[in-house]
């Protein structure tokens, strides 16, 4: 069995990205890199003149690069296409829960033309049901997260804490940013709290 569905990274079997991403390398556990950005270049050059790419499969090749980093870099729990309690209808790339903000989400693209707008909307409905959580914008495409940066600087991208390209020095920083906080499994979520609860029994046993 492949490694990505050991790990609940792939769901399925015999599913074309999953195939092509074990192609590229023997095993994601062996490659040797210095640094994140590092092994985000060795899997993406391998991969980005593969005969069977496309835009679908770019991204979720991407995706299993990034989710693979992270298993190197043991920063998990991580949950992959998660939803959270109170936020409809947004499904998450990458997301983790910390002690100190929540949940802090990576949204995964690839390459960004209005695709920023998505990421910047979901960061803010997490932000709404979660205050303290972060958001950031992992990409591959270097000019137009520059102009995304300016958004976010002049306060026209509002949820997005950050847009990052992965094969830059900034990811590296971003890696060792994710590893000062404590990873937890998240709490269950108690809709209603009271101490004050009239129930149908409490009213039977009145007397």
């Amino acid at each position: 069995m492949s490694k990505l569905n050991q790990l609940g990274i792939a769901v399925g079997k015999g599913k074309k990205a999953n195939v092509i991403f074990d192609s590229l390398f023997p095993n994601f556990l062996d490659i040797k890199y210095e640094k994140p950005s590092e092994y985000i270049s060795i899997y993406w050059e391998a991969y980005k003149n593969h005969p069977e790419g496309n835009n679908n499969l770019n991204g979720k090749i991407f995706e299993y690069i990034l989710a693979t980093l992270c298993v190197r870099e043991n920063i998990l729990p991580l949950y992959l296409s998660a939803k959270v309690a109170f936020v409809p209808n947004v499904i998450y790339d990458l997301m983790f829960y910390t002690t100190e903000r929540g949940p802090i989400c990576i949204s995964a693209k690839t390459s960004l033309r209005e695709r920023y707008k998505q990421a910047d909307l979901e960061a803010i409905a997490l932000k709404y049901v979660h205050r303290k959580a972060l958001s950031y914008l992992v990409t591959l495409d270097v000019n137009e997260a520059k102009g995304v940066k300016a958004k976010i600087k002049s306060g026209d991208v509002i949820g997005l804490d950050k847009v990052v390209v992965a094969t830059s020095e900034e990811f590296n920083d971003l890696i060792e940013e994710l590893k000062q906080y404590m990873f937890s499994d998240p709490p269950t979520v108690k809709v209603i709290e009271s101490t004050q609860i009239i129930t149908k029994e409490k009213l039977s046993s009145l007397k």
